[in-house]
């Protein structure tokens, strides 16, 4: 079973080379797609300095969008999604998440961090169905594909929903030493602010959405 690797990516140029080496260096991914968002900084000209294949979307369309172009660029018959601005990962996390699948008895495995950084360690044990950070066959994404549409950064909510409706069977999966950059040390307080408050009503529109 191939594995594709997804990355969907906004203004991470600085950030995105601590997400593909990794990936690059496991021997169970065998491909790699960016998805750039439409990022009006680097992050193309990053990427492409790695052996990847980076898609890029015109304008900005939200996470869902990203990662759904994504997937239409690959083979693979399993998904690996990550975050374009994760903090220690190494290619043995990215193997543990695989093979965690690989294992069986098991249709989505999700992996949340632990022992990283203090805050993103919080709010994945409050809520780690929203982490970003998962595996899932291509069956499965395209029978989560109506339900996922234009929900921008609530996607992990509407296919948490999803799953919990059809009964898919979960796994979870701890990634020791590994957090992300959190949008207020991105962007500044205020505006970092308000774009996680954007995230968060994503994530509310989600709960309450039709699948």
């Amino acid at each position: 079973m191939k594995v594709s690797a997804i990355v969907p990516a906004f203004n991470e140029a600085e950030r995105i080379g601590a997400v593909l080496d990794p990936l690059l260096s496991s021997p169970s991914v065998d491909e790699v797609v960016v998805v750039d968002d439409g990022s009006s900084d680097a992050t193309v000209a990053a990427a492409q300095g790695f052996a990847v294949r980076v898609v890029r979307l015109s304008e900005n369309r939200g996470k869902a969008a990203a990662m759904a172009a994504g997937v239409a660029a690959t083979r693979g018959e399993l998904l690996l999604f990550l975050d374009a601005d994760l903090t220690g990962l190494t290619p043995a996390h990215v193997e543990e998440m695989i093979g965690a699948y690989r294992e069986g008895d098991t249709d989505v495995v999700i992996a949340v961090f632990w022992n990283g950084r203090l805050g993103t360690d919080l709010s994945q044990r409050v809520a780690p169905f929203l982490s970003g950070q998962r595996v899932m066959s291509r069956v499965h994404w395209e029978r989560a594909r109506g339900a996922v549409e234009d929900t921008e950064f609530g996607i992990e909510t509407a296919l948490m929903r999803l799953a919990a409706k059809e009964g898919w069977r979960k796994k979870k999966v701890i990634l020791r030493g590994v957090g992300h950059v959190r949008k207020e040390e991105k962007r500044g307080f205020w505006p970092g602010l308000a774009d996680r408050m954007a995230m968060y009503w994503d994530v509310a529109r989600s709960f309450f959405r039709r699948l």
